[in-house]
C-alpha cells in the first residue's frame, strides 16, 4: 500500500485535554503508517513525550481559547481582546496557513478544534475533519463580556465550522449543529500502561498509604501551599505542578514529580493517575477521560466561567466517583474530610467505552483511502 498524503492536526493551546486526546489519535493513526504534521503552541516537551510516531512540528497559535491567570482562574477582559486580535486578522492568518501548507502533499486536516483548520483546509481543497467535545463558538456566546461586541467573531468561527468536511464528536460535548455533517467518537482517553502496583514501586510510594494527586495543568495554582493540607497525617500529596513552591522546600507528605521522571524512560502521567488514590482538580475533558479510563476517584473544584464545566459537572458522577470542594476550602487545606468522604462514596453507576483513538485514526484513514 502507498504512504499516504500528510494528515495535519491543528491543535487548540487552550489547556492540556486537547493535546492528551490529540496525541492519542496521532500515535494510532502513526502505526497504521500515516505521516503527521502538528500545527499548534502546545509545549514542544510535552508533544515530545507523549507522540510515539514521527511527526513535524509547526509551532504557532492556531486559536486563542481563553485567557487564563490560573488553573481555576480566568481573565475574561483579556479572553475577548485575544479573540478580537486573532480574527481581526483571521483573512491574514489563513492565507499564511495555505502558504505554509501549499507546497506540501497535505491529504487532510483534523482540527480540535481551531476554527482556522477547516478554512485552511477549504482553501487547500482537502477535507477537514473537525475533533472536540465543545465549540469555540459555544463558548464565547455565554462568556462573560464576549457579547455583543463579539458578534462577528462568534459569525467568522461558525462560519469555518461550516466548511468542516466532517466533526467526530466526543462524549461530554456542545455547539456542533454548526457543522454539515457528525459521527459519535467514543471517548478518546489515555490509558494506564501497566499495574497501579508496579507504578507506585517505581514512584517510591509507599503501598500501605493513600496518594492524592493535585493536577492543576499547565497555569497550577501558586497560592496553593501543600504544606498546609489536613490530610498529611494519612495521605501523601503528589505534584507536577511546576509553580507550586520550590521542590526542595516541601514538607516530607508531599511529593515532587519532576518533568525527566514522566514521558520517555519514565512515568506516563496516566500512570500517575492510575496509581492515586484520587486526584484533587478541575474539571476539564483530559482529566477527566483519563480518571475514567482508570477507575480513579475525583475531587474537584470550580474554575472560572467556562461553558464546559457545567457540561462535565453534570455527567461525570455516572462515571466516576467524585465530589466538590470549594475554593477556600481547597487553597485553606481542609481536604481530609472531603478525601474520606470520596472514598466513601459508592462506585459510579456507569461505563464508558474508552477506544475512541482507534475508532477515529479508523475514520480518518477511511477518508485518506476514499
Amino acid at each position: 500500500m502507498s504512504v499516504p498524503g500528510t494528515v495535519v492536526f491543528y491543535i487548540s493551546g487552550h489547556g492540556f485535554g486537547d493535546a492528551s486526546r490529540d496525541v492519542e489519535v496521532i500515535n494510532a493513526l502513526g502505526r497504521r503508517g500515516v505521516p503527521i504534521l502538528v500545527r499548534s503552541e502546545v509545549s514542544p516537551g510535552l508533544l515530545a513525550r507523549t507522540i510515539h510516531v514521527p511527526y513535524e512540528l509547526i509551532p504557532g497559535a492556531c486559536d486563542t481559547g481563553i485567557v487564563q491567570v490560573t488553573s481555576i482562574q480566568n481573565d475574561d477582559r483579556a479572553t475577548v481582546a485575544a479573540a478580537a486580535d486573532f480574527y481581526r486578522t483571521f483573512p491574514a492568518r489563513v492565507d499564511a496557513e495555505v502558504s505554509a501548507l501549499g507546497g506540501r502533499r497535505i491529504a487532510l486536516i483534523v482540527g480540535d478544534i481551531a476554527p482556522l483548520a477547516f478554512t485552511a483546509a477549504a482553501r487547500l481543497d482537502v477535507p477537514g475533519v473537525a475533533l472536540g467535545n465543545f465549540t469555540w463558538d459555544w463558548i464565547y456566546e455565554t462568556h462573560p463580556g464576549f457579547l455583543p461586541g463579539g458578534a462577528p467573531i462568534l459569525a467568522t468561527i461558525r462560519d469555518a465550522y461550516r466548511k468542516a468536511a466532517l466533526a467526530l464528536r466526543l462524549p461530554f460535548s456542545a455547539g456542533f449543529d454548526r457543522f454539515p455533517r457528525v459521527s459519535p467518537l467514543p471517548l478518546v482517553a489515555r490509558r494506564a500502561t501497566e499495574p497501579r502496583e508496579a507504578t507506585r514501586r517505581r514512584l517510591g510510594w509507599a503501598p500501605d498509604r493513600k496518594v492524592v494527586l493535585a493536577s492543576f495543568g499547565g497555569y497550577g495554582l501558586p497560592s496553593l501551599d501543600l504544606g498546609r493540607v489536613d490530610a498529611a497525617g494519612r495521605w501523601t500529596i503528589a505534584t507536577t505542578d511546576r509553580v507550586s513552591p520550590n521542590p526542595a522546600t516541601l514538607p516530607p507528605h508531599v511529593r515532587y514529580l519532576a518533568e525527566d521522571q514522566l514521558g520517555p524512560g519514565g512515568v506516563p502521567y496516566q500512570n500517575v493517575i492510575a496509581a492515586a488514590d484520587a486526584v484533587v482538580t478541575k474539571p476539564g475533558y483530559g482529566i477527566l477521560s483519563e480518571c475514567i479510563s482508570t477507575g480513579t476517584p475525583m475531587l474537584y473544584t470550580s474554575r472560572g466561567v467556562f461553558r464546559e464545566y457545567d457540561l462535565l459537572v453534570a455527567e461525570m458522577p455516572r462515571f466516576i466517583r467524585c465530589r466538590f470542594i470549594p475554593p477556600g476550602d481547597l487553597l485553606a487545606g481542609h481536604w481530609g474530610h472531603a478525601l474520606d468522604a470520596l472514598l466513601d462514596q459508592p462506585a459510579a453507576p456507569d461505563t464508558m467505552a474508552v477506544n475512541g483513538a482507534e475508532i477515529a485514526a479508523d475514520v480518518l484513514r477511511e477518508w485518506l483511502e476514499a
